[in-house]
């Protein structure tokens, strides 16, 4: 009978997930949870309503047009690559907590084709479909 050992080269498995973040990934965090506070977004839309009128004060349409394009653009390429640091790993967790479930059920499964041989199909449509490989067999 087939057994799953923890992860394979291409699965990684909640075990195989470093404790500790690096500096650039407690900031990206820390910045996710900045930007997604409502605070933010209303900080955001006062931004917006001080700018308008600013107008007058800048009194060239150009200027004042390039001074909030290049603010916005700024500002938002700096998001996208930190939220995207966060998404990425939050991604990553989930896949390894879902590869740890699929190598849990196909051991199950597997423990069970004694009793019924047809869910050695289902075994290996399980593994196939998340990525899992049979890493080393033995007989019990």
């Amino acid at each position: 009978m087939a057994t799953m050992t923890k992860g394979s080269a291409d699965a990684h498995m909640p075990s195989d997930v470093r404790p500790g973040l690096g500096w650039f990934d407690r900031f990206a965090d820390r910045a996710s949870r900045f930007f997604s506070q409502a605070w933010f977004f209303a900080f955001c839309v006062l931004l917006v309503v001080v700018w308008a009128p600013s107008f007058f004060v800048i009194g060239n349409l150009d200027t004042w047009q390039l001074i909030i394009n290049t603010l916005t653009t700024i500002v938002t390429f700096l998001m996208v690559a930190l939220l995207q640091n966060s998404q990425a790993r939050s991604d990553a967790a989930v896949q390894d907590k879902l590869n740890a479930i699929a190598d849990a059920l196909a051991h199950l499964m597997s423990s069970s084709t004694r009793d019924t041989p047809e869910l050695d199909k289902e075994i290996t449509e399980l593994r196939q479909a998340v990525g899992l490989e049979d890493r080393e067999s033995s007989s019990s």
